[in-house]
């Protein structure tokens, strides 16, 4: 059972992931709290695997609960919950400890993967870029990869999805990244340069 607590100030978006979450038996939500410093005044007394932490709320945001969070209890598995418009804030929770983002228009299929990624041993950053990444940014991922081998598979989004065990959402954005890294414009020129450049299938 993995022990899950909830931080993010608008109670209709808790309340609601709370009920998904803990409609899976999994998964046990041990505390929901509407900023920072409420988890952090909680957390001596709390038995928790994972946080899920909302990025700009009010008293104390993401950032500085993470801090002070992991200053505590240095084992906990952080995953920041971010909007669009936020990616600028990455990198900073990144540096503040979390190991995940999920964005919250996320499916909840995405969430648990998100979840048990980071409980796994894992990072789950889809959004943000490793430093290798940046070094060299047309670098493909492990999972952009793998993505790219399945569509020159002539797999579709669903086919791909249940074979990686990811969302189609999760397929549709890594598509859309590898378009971006490789310059191409479409499927078929993607193929082209998956097999000509990066010898994927050779």
């Amino acid at each position: 059972m993995i022990k899950i607590a909830l931080v993010d100030d608008h109670t209709l978006f808790r309340n609601g992931l709370k009920g998904l979450l803990s409609a899976n038996p999994h998964y046990s939500v041990v505390g929901d709290f509407s900023d920072g410093s409420q988890l952090i005044a909680a957390l001596p007394q709390l038995d928790v695997d994972v946080v899920l932490m909302d990025i700009s709320m009010p008293n104390m945001d993401g950032k500085t609960a993470t801090i002070l969070a992991l200053q505590q209890r240095p084992e906990l598995c952080i995953v920041a919950l971010t909007m669009f418009g936020e990616e600028q804030y990455l990198r900073q929770m990144v540096d503040a400890g979390v190991v995940g983002f999920i964005h919250k228009d996320s499916d909840i299929k995405t969430v648990f993967e998100a979840i048990d990624t980071v409980t796994g041993g894992g990072k789950y950053l889809p959004e943000i870029q490793s430093a290798e990444e940046l070094d060299d940014p047309d670098m493909l991922t492990e999972r952009e990869t793998a993505v790219l081998t399945c569509i020159c598979k002539g797999l579709s989004t669903p086919q791909i999805a249940e074979q990686l065990n990811i969302s189609k959402r999760t397929v549709d954005a890594h598509r859309a990244r590898i378009l971006e890294k490789t310059g191409c414009n479409n499927t078929a020129s993607l193929v082209v340069h998956a097999v000509t450049k990066l010898k994927i299938l050779s």
